[in-house]
């Protein structure tokens, strides 16, 4: 039996699901969960606000590896993802300004709430490392966003009856190993393999 490669789209997913397990984004969703119960505009919000900004992420990622010399962009890429291996396994909590959300539905608040919190987020950063090493950027934000979504999802339908039960302690430090494996494939084989 020949084994499957793996494609961007599914390397992409499961970093970043990873990657956002106890993530201030998770917790950002339970907390619209518990406020708007909607689940169905709280889930469109997510998919359209990491849709947005992974593209964006995605896109930057892309260019910065044009701009910079394969050897320095293997060790840079290398480097990130040992720095958001070591970043993942440091818990998340939501900021005071992170609770205060616009009452203007739940879709526009997710949408607008999810955009801003992802802005520097470790998943964010994830997905520019991502797109800067694989190719092509539509799979790194499909995947990224699926992940963002098989994170999310399940927290907003079954709320913090889920969260309180999600062991989050083993799930980041899975996710820092991914990532600290994905450092040293890039260190090992360069950015293009």
């Amino acid at each position: 039996m020949e084994d499957l490669p793996l494609t961007t789209a599914l390397v992409s997913t499961g970093a970043v699901a990873l990657a956002e397990i106890g993530d201030k984004t998770q917790l950002l969703a339970l907390l619209l969960a518990a406020r708007f119960r909607k689940p169905g505009p709280i889930i469109a919000g997510i998919l359209v606000a990491t849709l947005l900004n992974h593209a964006l992420a995605a896109w930057f990622g892309a260019a910065v590896a044009q701009w910079l010399q394969p050897e320095v962009l293997r060790w840079m890429v290398a480097a990130s993802f040992l720095l958001v291996a070591l970043w993942t396994l440091k818990p998340d909590r939501l900021d005071k300004d992170g609770t205060e959300l616009p009452g203007r539905g739940a879709f526009v608040a997710t949408a607008i709430a999810f955009f801003v919190a992802e802005i520097g987020d470790k998943t964010q950063v994830a997905t520019v490392l991502l797109a800067a090493k694989y190719t092509p950027l539509w799979e790194v934000i499909a995947g990224t966003t699926a992940g963002m979504l098989l994170a999310n999802v399940p927290v907003v339908v079954l709320g913090s009856h889920f969260a309180d039960r999600m062991p989050l302690r083993a799930a980041r430090r899975v996710a820092a190993v991914v990532f600290l494996g994905l450092a040293l494939w890039v260190a090992w084989h360069g950015v293009g393999a």
